[in-house]
């Protein structure tokens, strides 16, 4: 089987940076648009919620998926010290992450799980970023332009964002939301397991 001929799996994501990403791998893929709840239970450790959220996604396109193909699902946070960071709901919500990651570093945890019916294989990868300092001005200036208003932590590295950044320790694509080393050796192990 050649792996550009034939479809070889599902990504249970409509995030258009993660459609990018698992492209450069050079897999063939179809989106599956889901609606996955994402709702962090009362005393659940950041890295276990993320991981729970990406099993989630992926089981949940196993149920829908058209085929049997496995499914790839994943999802990103930001976490500083014992605070998860989400998807901001307005701009107070945003301008207080910001200022929160003002000058510190913190942690973006990307969990990518790749499921079938009969199994769910799931890696965690956890990427220190610091940032600057920033003023109230340049957050308010960032909101304006509408990238940080569905990202987890209120920022895109990719993006604008990448100013507000002066370290990294681990995986850059994971912070965008897909880590490429791990996601690429899960599909490969999973695609030699079934021939």
């Amino acid at each position: 089987m050649n792996k550009h001929n034939e479809l070889q799996l599902y990504l249970a994501s409509g995030s258009p940076r993660r459609h990018e990403l698992l492209t450069q791998l050079g897999y063939r893929f179809e989106v599956l648009r889901l609606d996955v709840p994402e709702q962090r239970d009362a005393g659940e450790k950041p890295q276990d919620y993320v991981c729970r959220l990406a099993r989630d996604k992926a089981m949940a396109g196993v149920a829908a998926a058209p085929t049997a193909l496995p499914v790839l699902g994943a999802d990103t946070i930001v976490v500083l010290g014992d605070r998860v960071l989400e998807k901001p709901s307005d701009l107070l919500d945003a301008k207080d992450m910001l200022e929160a990651l003002s000058g510190k570093v913190h942690q973006v945890m990307t969990a990518v799980a790749l499921a079938t019916p009969d199994r769910c294989d799931v890696r965690l990868v956890t990427t220190n970023v610091a940032f600057r300092k920033l003023d109230e001005a340049e957050i308010e200036a960032y909101w304006r332009t509408g990238e940080p208003c569905d990202k987890a932590g209120a920022y895109a590295i990719q993006g604008i964002a990448g100013k507000f950044v002066s370290r990294i320790e681990g995986s850059y694509s994971a912070v965008v939301g897909l880590p490429l080393l791990e996601t690429d050796l899960l599909i490969k192990q999973h695609l030699e397991q079934t021939r």
